[in-house]
């Protein structure tokens, strides 16, 4: 089978982000990497649940996670009756999708087609574990491929020498929109925002970027409106973890700020990803509030004095008003018309059909 991630870098290809064999679930340590290169391993499905939750993967990585999760439940139940392989399998998709609050949706979207892979092989008498693997594989090659074209049509607004700004690690999309600059020979520099307490957007972006061979600079949260003017920024851009169909984009904390310093210094930005229809409006996503501790640290290291206390939502909201254009696979659109998105029977960058 021919792979979507070929020619991508190192923690972009699916072997590398999460994968199920003989009855383990091996998740690249994100935390840690480029540093270290450590494989956190699952013994159980409610062991990849709770690595979802911990950030042991982040961004798109969940995704590929959760599905061999559902790999790794199946191996769990195959010595049960159909029937309660199906229960057992019901209740581990419910589980894995809950990992985190605010994807939610998507999530379950990737172990319902899990699911109904599960199904489909316990009526053949095939492997359900090697079915789930196989059409994970598959899955991931259509969303990779949905997110080239997206690539295609977010490369069209970067000028031939420009320079763009991104926001934490938008997995896919960034590997995708370098592979696609770099075969129109665009020559564009990259800035990097930090994006504590992660700092993903130091660790996981600008590796990939700089493993592409762009040019690339990590900045910290509080320089983009400063780098925006003096850089002469081009471009801001940014995947989300909900596109809600009323415009609103939730992301990673710190998306919101960059979009106002953009909008009021008169760049455009424009944000990746098909929207979800699971969210109709943003009164259905929930921010997940994480460990306050986090933001009372960098990367391990204890900065503010004890007794101090911590703030840490994951993601804010983005209203309509700041966003450019969201880019589709099928084109950008106004974030007021979104519905016009599913008129052609498009089904979003996590569906797919068996």
């Amino acid at each position: 089978m021919q792979r979507a991630d070929n020619g991508l870098a190192f923690m972009l290809r699916y072997e590398n982000i999460a994968w199920y064999e003989d009855g383990k679930v091996r998740i690249l340590d994100r935390r840690v990497y480029p540093r270290k290169v450590e494989f956190v391993i699952c013994n159980t499905h409610q062991e990849v649940t709770q690595a979802i939750r911990d950030m042991v993967t982040q961004s798109a990585g969940p995704y590929t996670a959760a599905a061999m999760g559902m790999a790794l439940a199946a191996y769990e139940c195959k010595h049960m009756t159909e029937e309660k392989q199906l229960e057992y399998l019901l209740a581990a998709s419910d589980n894995i999708s809950h990992a985190r609050p605010t994807t939610v949706a998507r999530m379950s979207l990737i172990t319902g087609g899990c699911l109904e892979a599960a199904k489909i092989a316990l009526k053949n008498g095939t492997d359900v574990s090697e079915a789930i693997v196989e059409y994970t594989v598959k899955a991931n090659n259509l969303r990779y491929g949905k997110v080239n074209l997206m690539a295609e049509h977010l490369v069209d607004m970067f000028p031939q020498n420009g320079t763009v700004m991104t926001q934490c690690f938008g997995e896919t999309i960034v590997g995708m929109m370098l592979k696609v600059a770099k075969e129109r020979e665009k020559n564009i520099r990259i800035f990097c925002p930090e994006t504590r307490p992660y700092f993903q957007g130091a660790r996981l972006t600008a590796t990939v970027c700089n493993e592409m061979g762009f040019d690339t600079t990590v900045i910290t949260d509080n320089m983009p409106a400063y780098v925006m003017k003096k850089e002469n920024v081009d471009v801001f851009t940014s995947a989300a973890d909900a596109i809600c169909l009323d415009g609103h984009v939730v992301n990673k904390v710190g998306t919101y700020q960059i979009a106002i310093a953009a909008k009021y210094t008169g760049i455009p930005y424009f944000v990746t990803g098909a929207p979800d229809h699971g969210h109709p409006t943003i009164d259905t996503v929930k921010i997940e509030m994480r460990d306050p501790d986090f933001v009372l640290q960098a990367m391990g290291v204890k900065t503010a004095a004890d007794g101090l206390k911590g703030y840490y939502p994951a993601f804010d909201i983005t209203p309509p008003e700041l966003v450019s254009g969201v880019v589709t696979d099928t084109g950008i659109y106004t974030p007021y018309d979104l519905h016009s998105y599913f008129k052609d029977g498009n089904m979003g960058e996590y569906e797919m059909v068996i």
